[in-house]
């Protein structure tokens, strides 16, 4: 196989060079990303007369937001691409609150000898929602299409009102294919829902005299999730430890 040519350094690249400068930071990237990104229109790299692409250095660094608001944010390709238009135009793209990995910053250690207590940090504002196409899902989580069809006939996954999917249709997407690198395949999966379903089954019935009672002044279905959630997985991380 022929190799593509070296770029001189400072005026272009090629894909390999691309790919070995963005290992680092995102070590999920491939040659079939970089080419997928540049067939969605996120990229446009020159071709050399000997028809090799070439990437200057604009389109490193558009290809580093690309996959940067992908990873922390989760957002559409659609709207990354809004985005991009934004900045070709010399305009600010609009600010993206952090989802996963932004924390509210310390306070700094009050000085010695001042006993006042450090004011407490705000809560981490809401997420805001997703909403992803399939094709979206798929690109975003990694899954394979059979993967994904084979999630979504077991109704582990699903389309909200068959158009979208959401945040949590993200999550399992990406945990099924994580959970698949050690084993863990559909056949585990489907007891893990039918263990899921016979939970929600068995809280529904125990805090329906609760969702009577309080009517719209408390959200008791979503308390109790957390709850349950939360039992859940220390259940899980103590079956584990032993």
């Amino acid at each position: 196989m022929t190799s593509e040519p070296s770029s001189s350094p400072g005026i272009s690249r090629s894909i390999g060079q691309v790919l070995a400068a963005l290992k680092g930071d995102f070590p999920d990237i491939s040659i079939s990303k970089i080419r997928f990104l540049e067939s969605e229109g996120l990229i446009a790299p020159e071709r050399a007369p000997s028809g090799y692409r070439r990437y200057a250095e604009h389109d490193l660094e558009r290809l580093r937001y690309v996959l940067a608001v992908q990873r922390d944010h989760y957002l559409p390709l659609k709207v990354i691409k809004e985005h991009l238009a934004l900045m070709d135009r010399g305009e600010t793209p609009p600010p993206v609150p952090s989802l996963d990995r932004g924390t509210a910053a310390r306070p700094e250690a009050a000085p010695s000898g001042d006993a006042r207590p450090a004011p407490a940090a705000p809560p981490p504002p809401p997420k805001p929602p997703v909403r992803m196409t399939r094709a979206d899902l798929l690109e975003a989580s990694g899954l394979t299409d059979a993967a994904l069809t084979e999630l979504e006939r077991t109704q582990i996954v699903q389309a909200r009102r068959g158009t979208y999917y959401g945040r949590d249709a993200l999550t399992l997407a990406i945990a099924a294919r994580r959970m698949a690198e050690y084993g863990i395949d559909g056949r585990h999966l489907r007891a893990f829902k039918m263990s899921a379903d016979r939970e929600v089954g068995l809280v529904e019935q125990a805090i329906a005299p609760h969702l009577r009672r309080a009517g719209g002044n408390r959200d008791v279905q979503g308390e109790v999730t957390q709850l349950v959630i939360s039992f859940h997985a220390a259940l899980v991380r103590t079956a584990m430890e032993r």
